[in-house]
């Protein structure tokens, strides 16, 4: 009859627990939207130079050396392993959470009761073998093992387990996303090395062509047919043109050390071939479909697991509402007297216990976690949503950039071809005083400008390429 009671009793706490627990607020989440246009531009070809590796995407021996380097050296990529480590073993934790927990405990200690107390009383009294009163002080010893464990009804463990491994991965693909921009980074620091060899070699040719015009200025004055004027003139301009190369001379300084830094080493000259710069052409890039992108770019990746993770993290809240099942056992031996600790049965002792407890007042913590959740998961649907129109965007410019230097570049090509004639020209048409000093300064001028301009577009050409290679998502695999 009492057994039946106490039954009664918990079979009604169970069901207050149940019904106070499962009233769970609700919350509005959003749903992404993965839609992209259908091409980029007018083009459908599925032709993805992404799934290109970067060894066989670079044919610069030199730049496949750096990047090699890189990618075993830089810090950067160094502590994102780490984060990835970090991670992994986050899942081994949440694993351990829904396993129960075994251990062993061994335990002395002494312990004096006053002795006119309750206890200090019944102890005098209790009469351990006759005549022989209960010891004081008591002495105590103990060893056993214990285990708890958390049925994991309502899968909230698992879920964080769960979630555990989608930022993990995530992790990872955040790693090859850093992979692609070092990549990138190198690569592109390695042509603005390139462009400025080639604007060096391009200012020392003008500097030999502009002091062959001033010595013909000094012999003109010496034979009369010249003014100090035009002397000066050509003088001032060979010392410009001169200090530009020092200019130059820094940035490259700047460029190699820059490239030193990404390869995580102090300092020191960059090996390439400068003289390859003029026969360098930019590789030809397919973008392939924009719903590719969904695949090969990591940072959307990531931003996909994180969003998965950050469900789970919705249903781990929610199962904090509910009731939790705790399971305890402890088997062991305990006496006063170490002779008599391993008498079987008077010193074993065990438990098994069990504990079913939900929240009934105040659940403002659990709410702000449940709340904080929901906020997390519609951020995370945000942020992936706009990771895919920024890759998007960024193939779209590459894409367009790379036609119109293209463009640009041949118009000026011309240019510079003309200018070049014009030098010659300018110079004969000096000697025979048919051409002031002004004409061939502002046509030596302009040729070397252009020169430097048709360099720069090359080495944005490089770089589109590059940008547009990263932007698909090439490099990492």
């Amino acid at each position: 009859m009492i057994r039946h009671s106490i039954y009664k009793s918990f079979g009604i706490a169970c069901l207050v627990l149940l019904y106070a627990a499962c009233k769970v607020p609700a919350v509005v989440g959003k749903t992404e939207n993965t839609q992209v246009p259908a091409g980029f531009g007018q083009s459908t070809d599925s032709t993805n130079t992404a799934r290109v590796q970067w060894k066989d995407f670079f044919k610069d021996p030199y730049l496949v050396a750096l990047i090699d380097t890189a990618l075993k050296n830089n810090q950067e990529l160094n502590i994102t392993l780490q984060e990835i480590e970090i991670t992994r073993n986050e899942i081994n934790a949440r694993k351990g959470e829904y396993l129960p927990f075994v251990g062993l405990k061994g335990a002395m200690g002494v312990d004096k009761v006053a002795r006119y107390t309750n206890i200090g009383a019944m102890e005098a009294n209790t009469e351990i073998k006759p005549g022989k009163e209960m010891p004081d002080p008591l002495p105590d010893f103990l060893g056993g093992a214990y285990a708890t464990w958390e049925a994991d009804i309502w899968h909230k463990l698992h879920n964080a387990q769960k979630a555990a491994v989608k930022r993990y991965l995530s992790t990872v693909q955040g790693r090859n996303y850093v992979i692609t921009q070092l990549i990138a980074e190198i690569a592109n620091s390695y042509y603005e090395l390139l462009a400025l060899d080639n604007q060096l070699q391009i200012i020392q040719k003008n500097i030999d062509i502009q002091r062959n015009v001033l010595k013909i200025v000094q012999l003109q004055k010496q034979a009369g047919r010249g003014t100090e004027l035009a002397v000066r003139r050509f003088e001032a301009q060979v010392l410009s043109t001169q200090s530009m190369q020092y200019s130059i001379r820094q940035q490259i300084t700047e460029a190699e050390n820059r490239i030193n830094f990404l390869l995580g080493r102090y300092p020191q000259a960059i090996p390439r071939n400068g003289q390859a710069f003029d026969s360098l052409v930019p590789a030809m890039v397919h973008a392939g479909l924009p719903s590719q992108l969904l695949s090969n770019r990591p940072d959307i990746q990531q931003a996909e697991l994180e969003l998965a993770a950050t469900r789970l993290d919705i249903q781990v809240a929610k199962a904090q509402f509910y009731p939790s099942l705790g399971i305890s056992a402890s088997l062991g031996y305990q006496a006063f007297n170490p002779t008599y600790l391993l008498r079987t049965p008077a010193s074993l002792l065990y438990s098994l216990a069990g504990d079913l407890t939900a929240p009934l007042v105040n659940k403002n913590a659990i709410k702000a976690m449940y709340f904080n959740a929901n906020a997390k998961q519609i951020q995370a649907a945000y942020n992936y949503q706009r990771t895919i129109l920024n890759a998007y965007v960024q193939v779209a410019n590459q894409v367009s950039k790379i036609s119109n230097l293209e463009k640009s570049y041949d118009l000026k090509s011309k240019q510079v071809d003309a200018l070049t004639q014009s030098i010659g020209i300018s110079n004969d048409l000096f000697r025979s005083a048919r051409a002031d000093y002004m004409e061939v300064l502002m046509t030596q001028r302009d040729a070397l400008e252009s020169k430097f301009e048709l360099v720069e577009l090359k080495k944005q050409q490089l770089n589109a390429v590059v940008n547009l290679y990263q932007a698909l998502g090439g490099g990492w695999n």
